[in-house]
């Protein structure tokens, strides 16, 4: 398949699969998609869009060897693991509760997403960018999340996953795709066998993997040819459910089935007899979730293949206690213990060891006959799992021997079936033995077809039996015995069909009134009770719950009061009486006693299953637990309570409501009132009230935090504002945690203010007050570049890591929308927008002046928009007649031989020619490199090293040799760095060791008093590009002795020389230290050979890639 059809292939798989991820947020829907991601041959870079899956796999592969490799690839996958639950979670409609925020303090978050390098990225891209103290967290503003953008970035996530383990285990179809993304693995391939010579099995030189072990063939049958023997099939997925498959069926098409499936599968009849050869495992697998420990648990409802300590954590969760589990240890010990001496079963043709006693497959003894062809089904596969009995079809527990029903043994064969003593109209199913009382094609009990195991059909033939119309469905009136039929004796089995029919009619005529009563609005717990009062009659239940439960629940009620009265004289108590929801009888009526309601009546009725001495019971002790739990919330008048229990049917919040509303009655008057609520004085005497009004206005969590509140407020010397406290107190019920709550210091202008005043950035942990905050950011974006807007505190983060810089900037965003001036944050954006233009390769910056525009010509000569100057696009010098067809080295060369003033400036217009360029924007400065080394570019405010074009690094970079913490940079060997410090002398020796010319005498017309090379000089606080100045010396060209030193390492850095071939043997010492680490001197070794070992390792390290080398 070419590059652009899988690129095709790839574009409707992802679109498909990302719309069924956020639809239904299961991954399992996906799989196939995820696979099909996963097989294609495409670079990394161009099948992921969103995650950086290169730079991540770089990031978290730097091992020294494959075996570090490996696990730090196992960490990987467990990882984006977590990472596809989180995404799943949030796609799935069934959104989990905390879905905003991800906490750093989870043990598994820990562990496994902060345990690797971009896992948080992954989270950003998710939509976790608010940075909270303990955690991340969707922004306020951000009501749902973006499940389209979430899907696909989880489909990536899924994918990568994939690949990953799929490299791990050896089994990834494009291994080669990543060999330059993770040089240190040694990717797993299948082996090859070379020893057979072409020509063998008529397979020529084609490969041929290693046998797995070999069953022993089943004995040929007398009615077959001997078949040579085969090796069995390797390891797949199953046909029905995608597990791992154990059997194979070569008579339904070779499918291969686990072993859940195969038994539920091979149970048809039809089926029964198929023969199925096991599949021997060539290579162990692995656990699906640590990836390290074997397999010894498969579940067929996850579709997981865990290891035992793994299956432990995994299925203790509530949600998959149930799961269906097979313990395949058992299974494989037997497997690679196989026999040499076998037998085979005469019922299934399953090859089995010589010490089996019962088969593996359908449990039969050694010594069972053969089975008749279609006469019974196959039976369970392990004596673990359930299984039918032969004889009544009760489905039993796997570890029962005999019937629960019949008590028959669990191998026992199916019983003759006795001859039909009813009219040829009626016949008996040959696997439920159920009698049908009407000629039809197929059972009324099993549905199965009417023929039997000896071929005999039933007793009409089938072409009648499809004339007549459709089976009437079943009546619920018993069948009328024959009259007219000569009585015989009945066989002992009819005792058990009669029970049959029996309870098939009972059930049949019970659902029968549920659906009817579910019609009218009827539960089927009614029904059921009513069913209890008035079986034996004919009356409907429905008609029955409609015209006497009134009256019964009137009696229920009678009932209760009647034993309520009897129990309060027995104490000396006042009667009781019972009270119906409408008008109340007068039978039932007493002053001052208990008042019951027929909707309490009603629900203990149901609750007893329509017995009423029972109800009556139930009625009494749910009155008594309701009473002791309003009494516990503090109403102790029992009248009261019982009147509100009865008003609103006996449910405890009605009642609750009814009895709080007398108390807030005051409040509600209150709050009506058009007069301000007077403010919370934290001093006022009454302190319930003001505990209670910061309840209602602050929805502070509970009571005691209120107080907490006021405590506060009333501390002496304190001038906390009431906003700030409550704030706080929402936070924490520690008082000394809110105290540095409210107590925190600006490192900016030193004052006390509370956190919830407080900014703080995403890349420190520093906190400044909002309005140093708006000031300082405001100052930046009006009079500083892009790059000065930084933590006024610490100076964070790094500029120069141009990952940091972008995340940093897309959050820093969000944070200056609302605390600056809207023409300060549209400024911002401009200079934002300026940021990321300057990355634009047909980006140039005007040698005239400091306007920078994108050039979409091809052409050398360009013109600025700005100053409306001309210049060369490539060489970047003001452009002349001369430059016309020709480039910029013969131009250059033609300057130098015929130009007056380039003549007469020298060697000084030569520096200046080849100074300093931005390797950040490609700004060029016509300075010298000599000086301070750390040039600070003032278009990006990028940091490098002029000698070298290195970064400068302000604290810890991420080469893993580095110690330093504070501003360094890593110079080469051939950088002006090192090689200003020797004298011209030396230099000049290195140039002819090479034979490169050099000047020494200055040009006719240069001056020789001053040294007038240009260069940055800091004056009165700011850059200014001025003459060196400094006295020349004869001999340097007209140069002073640090230029003309410049001027001989710009030669050598043009002829890529090595300085090494002068170092000395300290020097040598001291750059194989920092380059290759401490070489220590060998026993016995002199120090001529160790200086020799030393250059040769040092000329291996190559020089500086980065610097400035004139062609």
């Amino acid at each position: 398949m070419s590059s652009s059809a899988e690129s095709i292939q790839m574009e409707e798989v992802r679109q498909r699969a990302q719309s069924l991820l956020s639809s239904s947020g299961l991954a399992q829907d996906v799989k196939a998609e995820v696979l099909t991601l996963a097989s294609l041959s495409l670079p990394v870079s161009e099948k992921y869009r969103h995650l950086t899956a290169e730079e991540m796999l770089k990031e978290n592969t730097a091992g020294r060897n494959n075996l570090e490799v490996s696990e730090s690839l196992s960490r990987l996958v467990k990882a984006l693991s977590i990472l596809e639950k989180y995404g799943c979670n949030l796609t799935s409609p069934t959104r989990p509760r905390y879905w905003r925020s991800v906490k750093h303090n989870n043990p598994v978050f820990r562990t496994t997403v902060d345990a690797i390098k971009g896992g948080r990225r992954v989270l950003f891209l998710y939509g976790y960018t608010n940075q909270q103290i303990d955690g991340l967290s969707f922004p306020d503003e951000v009501t749902e999340p973006d499940c389209d953008v979430v899907a696909a970035v989880t489909l990536e996530v899924m994918t990568l996953r994939t690949e990953v383990d799929m490299l791990l285990k050896g089994i990834h179809p494009h291994p080669e795709c990543f060999k330059d993304i993770i040089p240190g693995l040694t990717l797993q391939t299948e082996q090859t066998d070379d020893s057979n010579p072409p020509g063998d099995d008529g397979q020529g030189d084609k490969p041929q993997a290693p046998p797995p072990l070999v069953k022993p063939t089943p004995l040929p049958r007398q009615t077959q040819l001997p078949k040579p023997p085969a090796a069995p099939p390797a390891v797949g997925q199953c046909n029905l459910c995608g597990g791992a498959s154990t059997l194979v069926c070569p008579s339904c098409e070779d499918n291969p089935f686990c072993d859940a499936c195969d038994d539920l599968y091979h149970r048809h009849p039809s089926r029964a007899n198929h023969k199925r050869d096991k599949i021997q495992k060539t290579q162990t697998e692995n656990c699906s979730i640590c990836g390290i420990s074997s397999v010894s648990i498969q579940c067929s409802t996850c579709i997981q293949r865990l290891c035992l300590n793994c299956d432990r954590l995994f299925h203790s969760h509530p949600d998959r206690r149930g799961h269906s589990r097979t313990n395949l240890a058992v299974a494989a010990a037997a497997a690679s213990s196989l026999s040499l001496s076998t037998w085979e079963c005469a019922h299934c043709t399953t090859v089995n060891e010589m010490r089996v006693v019962l088969c593996t497959t359908c449990d039969r003894p050694r010594l069972a006959t053969p089975a008749i062809a279609g006469q019974d089904g196959s039976g369970p596969t392990s004596q673990n799992t359930e299984w039918q009995c032969k004889s009544c079809t009760m489905v039993n527990q796997g570890s029962s021997i005999l019937c629960e029903v019949c008590e028959r043994p669990r191998l026992a064969t199916r019983p003759p079936v006795p001859p039909a003593a009813e009219s040829g109209s009626k016949w008996t199913c040959q696997f439920c033995t159920f009698v049908n009382s009407k000629p039809s094609a197929v059972c009324e009990m099993c549905s199965l077809p009417c023929k039997d195991a000896s071929g005999v059909s039933a007793p009409q033939p089938l072409q009648q039996l499809l004339q007549q119309p459709l089976q009437q469905p079943p009546s619920f009136t018993k069948e009328q015995p024959d009259l007219g039929a000569k009585p015989q004796p009945r066989p002992r089995a009819n005792l058990d069909l009669k029970r049959q029919k029996t309870m098939r009619e009972d059930g049949l005529a019970l659902i029968h009134q549920i659906r009817e009563a579910e019609k009218r609005g009827v539960s089927p717990e009614e029904v059921y009770a009513a069913l209890s009062m008035c079986g034996s009659s004919s009356i409907n239940p429905c008609d029955w719950l409609t015209s006497e439960l009134p009256h019964l629940l009137d009696e229920i009620c009678a009932m209760a009061a009647s034993v309520q009265l009897t129990s309060r004289l027995g104490n000396g108590s006042t009667a009781l009486s019972v009270e119906r929801d409408g008008p109340p009888p007068e039978q039932n009526a007493a002053p001052g006693g208990v008042k019951l309601s027929r909707a309490e009546a009603k629900l203990a009725w149901l609750a007893a299953g329509g017995n009423k001495d029972k109800a009556v019971r139930q009625l009494l002790r749910d009155r008594q637990v309701k009473m002791r739990e309003l009494h516990s919330l503090g109403f102790q008048d029992m009248s009261q309570c019982e009147e509100a229990l009865r008003q609103s049917g006996g449910d405890i919040k009605g009642a609750l409501s009814l009895l709080q509303r007398p108390l807030m009655e005051p409040f509600h008057q209150r709050i009506w009132l058009d007069q301000p609520e007077p403010p919370i004085n934290p001093k006022h005497p009454d302190k319930q009230r003001m505990c209670r009004r910061l309840l209602a206005l602050y929805d502070l969590p509970s009571w005691g935090r209120c107080e907490l509140a006021l405590s506060l407020l009333q501390e002496p010397d304190v001038n906390y504002s009431l906003e700030d406290v409550v704030q706080a107190v929402k936070e924490s019920h520690d008082r000394e945690f809110i105290r540095r709550l409210l107590n925190t210091e600006c490192p900016v202008c030193l004052s006390i203010f509370p956190r919830s005043k407080m900014q703080s950035l995403t890349s420190c942990q520093c906190s400044v007050c909002h309005e140093c905050f708006r000031q300082h950011f405001t100052i930046a974006v009006r009079d500083k570049h892009i790059r000065d807007m930084v933590c006024p505190a610490c100076s964070e983060p790094d500029i120069n890591d141009p990952e940091q810089l972008d995340s940093y900037f897309s959050t820093l965003d969000i944070q200056l929308r609302d605390c600056l001036e809207p023409e300060v944050y549209e400024l911002f954006h401009k200079k934002l927008t300026e940021h990321a233009l300057m990355k634009d390769p047909k980006f140039l910056w005007c040698c005239h002046c400091t306007s920078g525009f994108i050039n979409d010509g091809n052409q050398l000569k360009v013109t600025c928009p700005s100053c409306r100057k001309s210049f060369c696009a490539q060489c970047k010098k003001p452009w002349e007649p001369q430059h016309q067809d020709v480039s910029c080295e013969q131009f250059q060369l033609w300057k130098r031989e015929n130009d007056p003033e380039y003549q007469r400036q020298g060697l000084a217009g030569y520096l200046r020619d080849n100074g300093i360029t931005c390797p950040e924007c490609k700004f060029q400065y016509a300075l010298t490199k000599g000086g301070c080394m750390h040039f600070t570019c003032s278009q990006c405010r990028h940091q490098f090293c002029s000698g070298c074009n290195n970064p400068y690094y302000k604290m810890e970079c991420k080469i893993p040799q580095c110690k330093f913490t504070g501003l360094h940079a890593h110079h080469p060997r051939d950088c002006l760095f090192y090689l200003r410090d020797w004298d011209a002398d030396r230099l000049q020796a290195l140039l002819q060791r090479s034979g490169v010319a050099f000047n020494t005498d200055p040009s006719n017309e240069t001056p020789t008093d001053a040294c007038g090379v240009m260069e940055q000089k800091d004056e009165g606080g700011q850059p200014a590009d001025s003459p060196c100045g400094l006295q020349t010396q004869p001999g340097q060209a007209g140069l002073c002795m640090k230029h003309y030193r410049e001027y001989l390492v710009s030669l050598i850095n043009d002829h890529s020389l090595d300085p090494a071939v002068l170092y000395e043997t300290q020097e040598l010492v001291v750059a194989c230290q920092r380059y290759l680490g401490d070489l220590k001197k060998g026993d016995g070794e002199d120090d001529n050979a160790f200086s020799a070992r030393l250059l040769k390792k040092l000329m291996e390290v190559p020089l500086g890639e980065k610097v400035p080398r004139s062609k």
